[in-house]
């Protein structure tokens, strides 16, 4: 008797049918190491997952990547969510992820970005609400444990840079079921002490061991606190979510002591500096006024009743001294005037032409004779000559012809 002689997409049909009505398998949880990880340009993501005894094949559909809150590279331990199907044409199953997560300390940091992204858009790592850090402190609070590095390191460093900053510590619980609530309780009680600033903070750990400074009371007690917080968790590379809320985020504790106590060798170079920078402006400025003083003296002395009587006593005597040389020329151009009218004087002068040897005759009534026709016979007639008259009479007259 012949068997039946089925076609191999019937044989696969048949077992991906098995496949759907097994209801395990529509909705499974593998966990395994991620290998063979390939981000397709299409947005779907090939990998395989692995232990040490087997793989299996898997396929994140670029619809179902919201399913996933971090980046696969190879060698993570991840907990794939999905159903095992079979794809008919290769005849092969293969795992269809709808949700991955880390195992493990993964899974921890799937919270911490959840959280994070939750209080980002609630607004509190938000620029506006941080507060500044006061730069001289008299009272520093530091919320650590009781002992360790972190709080030697804060004690040591702010002692070093301000001796005279009191610093309050209150001994948290940094690690365990109960370290959250503990951290919460010294936030409030710093809050009853009055300190300028307080130290949120412990050394370095894995994720496990730093999880309370990423609990939500937590960063909400941070938040709400009016004293400005600096946080110092772990080292240099470590992120918690108090980080993002505190006012200030010190990569460790020893660099945290150093941002909350200002150094006070610092502050003394620097008042050093303003004190010769003080002295040297009121140096010039007393240079200064100096020299504006004596320019006010100066005028002053010139401005002041005896120094104007003085200076207008030179100006009299300046005056008269030009009033002397002037009348002093007028008389002399005078002088010379008048020698010039004497001489012109000299030359119409009848004295002057009497002492030539001339002489003039008036009558009687004292009238000067000019002509025959004025006198006659017998008539007296005065003839004034250089040094004196002549009374003469006229004997005869007769005119005289020009030309005879």
């Amino acid at each position: 008797m012949m068997q039946n002689v089925y076609t191999v997409a019937q044989v696969n049909s048949y077992i991906k049918n098995m496949f759907t009505q097994d209801f395990m398998l529509q909705s499974i949880s593998v966990k395994g190491e991620v290998s063979n990880c390939k981000y397709h340009s299409s947005g779907h993501i090939y990998f395989t997952l692995k232990d040490e005894k087997g793989t299996i094949a898997c396929v994140m559909f670029a619809g179902s990547r919201s399913g996933l809150a971090f980046r696969m590279t190879e060698g993570q331990q991840i907990i794939v969510n999905g159903t095992i199907d079979v794809y008919e044409r290769d005849g092969k199953y293969q795992l269809y992820a709808k949700e991955i997560t880390q195992d493990g300390a993964g899974a921890l940091y799937e919270r911490f970005v959840r959280l994070k992204e939750e209080l980002g858009e609630r607004g509190m790592f938000a620029r506006e609400y941080k507060q500044p850090i006061p730069k001289y402190i008299k009272r520093l609070g530091v919320i650590t444990a009781p002992t360790g590095a972190a709080v030697r390191d804060i004690i040591q460093i702010a002692g070093r840079r301000n001796p005279y900053v009191q610093i309050i510590l209150y001994p948290a619980i940094v690690q365990g079921d109960m370290a959250a609530a503990s951290i919460v309780n010294g936030i409030h009680a710093m809050e009853h002490y009055q300190v300028d600033t307080i130290i949120v903070g412990r050394g370095g750990g894995s994720i496990e061991d730093l999880w309370a400074f990423n609990e939500e009371a937590v960063a909400q007690a941070v938040f709400d606190c009016p004293i400005p917080v600096i946080s110092a968790v772990g080292h240099e590379t470590d992120t918690t979510i108090i980080d993002y809320v505190a006012d200030l985020r010190a990569p460790t504790p020893s660099a945290a002591a150093e941002l909350a106590v200002f150094d006070m060798e610092q502050l003394q170079d620097k008042m050093g500096e303003y004190a010769y920078t003080l002295q040297h402006l009121c140096r010039n400025r007393i240079r200064q006024y100096r020299n504006r003083m004596t320019n006010y003296q100066t005028q002053l002395k010139y401005l002041s009743p005896a120094s104007q009587i003085r200076e207008k006593r030179t100006f009299i005597l300046h005056l008269e001294d030009t009033l002397s040389e002037s009348m002093k020329r007028r008389i002399q151009e005078k002088k010379h005037d008048l020698a010039l009218y004497i001489e012109k004087m000299k030359g119409l002068s009848p004295l002057e032409k009497l002492s030539q040897g001339y002489a003039y005759a008036s009558d009687g009534n004292g009238r000067t004779v000019c002509r025959v026709s004025q006198v006659k016979p017998d008539d007296e007639l005065s003839v004034y000559v250089k040094d004196g008259v002549i009374h003469a009479k006229v004997t005869d007259c007769r005119e005289l012809v020009i030309g005879e």
